[in-house]
Parts: C-alpha cells; sequence; structure tokens
C-alpha cells in the first residue's frame, strides 16, 4: 500500500498582506455586519448590536445578510460595505 502525502500550499508566492488600519475609538463610527443567514447567527448579531450601541458609542450598526451562505458577497453588498467604518463577518448554524 502506498499513502501519498498532498502538499496544500499554492506554488504561487502570495502578495504581502498588511491588516487594515484599526480605529482609535469606535465612537460614533458605523459598524456593518454582514451575516451568512443560518439561523444561528440572528440572536448573535442581535446581541451584538445591542452591545456595540451600549458600550461602544457607535453611531449606527448596520446589519446585512447575503443572499446565499455559501458564496461571497453580492457586489451591491460590497458596495455598501465601503461607507462603513468597520466591517464584521460572521456565520452560525
Amino acid at each position: 500500500m502506498t499513502i501519498c502525502v498532498l502538499d496544500p500550499t499554492s506554488e504561487t508566492n502570495p502578495h504581502e498582506l498588511q491588516p487594515a488600519p484599526r480605529p482609535d475609538s469606535l465612537q460614533g463610527k458605523t459598524v456593518g455586519i454582514i451575516s451568512n443567514g443560518k439561523k444561528g447567527t440572528a440572536g448573535f448579531f442581535a446581541h451584538l448590536d445591542k452591545l456595540m450601541r451600549e458600550r461602544f458609542d457607535v453611531a449606527d450598526v448596520v446589519l446585512r445578510t447575503k443572499l446565499n451562505y455559501s458564496a461571497p458577497a453580492e457586489e451591491t453588498l460590497l458596495d455598501e460595505v465601503k461607507n462603513w467604518d468597520i466591517a464584521i463577518s460572521g456565520l452560525g448554524d
């Protein structure tokens, strides 16, 4: 019996990525939450919305749900993200 071990790394060199700049504070910011739309996200994101408003004094929390949980976000949603100061993406079951 022969065992074949596969190397899952890409054959190309990945681009060097830098993390996005972090705000000093969330106060007065618009926070967008993108859900994959599965059942487990509703209660969690509702609670996160409440916490963001109460503890961090955000200006607004925008909750959006992708049309298909297993596909990338739609172009219209990606356009909307440009208006947010912070984006949170999550999933649930």
